[in-house]
């Protein structure tokens, strides 16, 4: 069953193909566009890589980075078979490449697609990783004289005064970590003997927050020590008075950015793959129509193009079936059958409605259900 047949004058032809070659300039725009915008996804990610725990949500820009460069290569040669389209000397030579190029187009083109989810989808991922990293970033504040955590302390507070956040999910997480090193605690003060003693693991652990989670906003003098204390402070209630202190958790903020910048990357992205679905519909309507005149004296008689010859499913498996027996061939080794043993290419052909080949084949690859 043919898919999006439609008859075409010479003159719709020549439309087509003028019509195509812009777009497929524009198309390939939107290519260094998405290549860019996964270039700067990397490196906002890398910026904050030591707040986050895994590299998972890297896949995101790297599959843009990809497709983006692949946009551009495939749209290039899109321009170029629009300008041979209508020379009935030069159009047969983009024959034998059309096949190839329709295949990795649209592989590529879906792998943009599968970026576009993936941008809307990590926020899970993410999510996992900075609550994991940030939790670490604070309990190394305060090795700053450990090989490998030496910018640690500069990293959360350079993070917190720009992003207007305090802690993990809040300024508690601070209570719960000695973010003071030894270095600075006085132990000959009865106070710093007392609260090391009460503590399990011999930590100093104080109701106090470092400087960068003091919000400048406030009127009052920054309260960053004995913050639950009401009487340590002249007119004070930390459980109804709005602290000068930052209250959203870095976790919260981040994820907020970040999601906000994928969210947007993945709004255009989708527009680019829009074009380019336009561009590979518009190549092949061209190329069908051409083929039809092709051989003919009058090459300026009506003609048919359709987008497939065939339907999805036969379509699918004409472009899978060659990769599946190259694949096939390069099974090692004799291989013994039993009647609880199939091969997965036949199980492959038997479940796509394909009819098997009479081959004769003897020895292939199997797996046992």
């Amino acid at each position: 069953m043919v898919v999006g047949k439609m008859k075409l004058t010479f003159q719709k032809r020549v439309k087509l193909a003028q019509y195509l070659w812009m777009l497929s300039w524009f198309a390939t725009l939107g290519g260094a566009v998405t290549f860019t915008l996964g270039c700067f996804l990397k490196t906002e990610l890398r910026r904050r890589g030591e707040v986050m725990d895994n590299t998972d949500i890297h896949c995101v820009p790297n599959t843009l980075m990809i497709v983006g460069l692949a946009s551009m290569g495939i749209n290039y040669f899109a321009s170029r078979i629009c300008q041979d389209a209508l020379d009935p000397g030069r159009f047969p030579r983009w024959k034998t490449f059309l096949k190839p190029f329709f295949g990795c187009s649209v592989l590529f083109t879906t792998l943009m697609l599968i970026s576009v989810i993936l941008s809307y989808a990590m926020k899970g991922s993410l999510e996992t990783s900075l609550k994991i990293g940030l939790k670490n970033g604070i309990r190394f504040y305060k090795d700053t004289d450990t090989p490998g955590r030496c910018f640690q302390k500069q990293t959360i507070d350079r993070l917190q005064m720009e992003f207007q956040c305090c802690g993990n999910s809040n300024y508690r997480d601070w209570f719960e970590v000695q973010w003071i090193s030894n270095r600075y605690l006085d132990f000959s003060s009865k106070e710093v003997k007392d609260r090391i003693k009460s503590n399990v693991d011999g930590r100093y652990l104080i109701d106090g927050v470092p400087f960068s989670c003091c919000n400048p906003s406030s009127p009052r003098p920054c309260i960053q020590y004995r913050i639950t204390n009401n009487t340590a402070h002249y007119n004070y209630e930390h459980q109804t008075e709005e602290l000068n202190l930052f209250i959203r958790g870095c976790r919260e903020a981040l994820v907020y950015y970040y999601m906000g910048l994928m969210n947007t990357i993945g709004a255009v992205v989708l527009s680019v793959f829009l074009l380019q679905c336009s561009v590979l519909a518009s190549v092949r309507l061209l190329q069908t129509s051409m083929e039809a005149v092709a051989g003919q004296e009058n090459v300026e008689v009506d003609s048919e193009g359709y987008l497939l010859e065939k339907g999805v499913k036969e379509t699918f498996m004409e472009y899978v079936d060659p990769v599946l027996k190259l694949l096939w061939m390069n099974q090692p080794g004799p291989l013994q059958t039993t009647e609880h043993t199939v091969t997965w290419f036949l199980c492959f052909r038997l479940h796509s409605g394909t009819p098997r080949p009479h081959t004769g084949l003897k020895s292939i690859s199997i797996i046992k259900y």
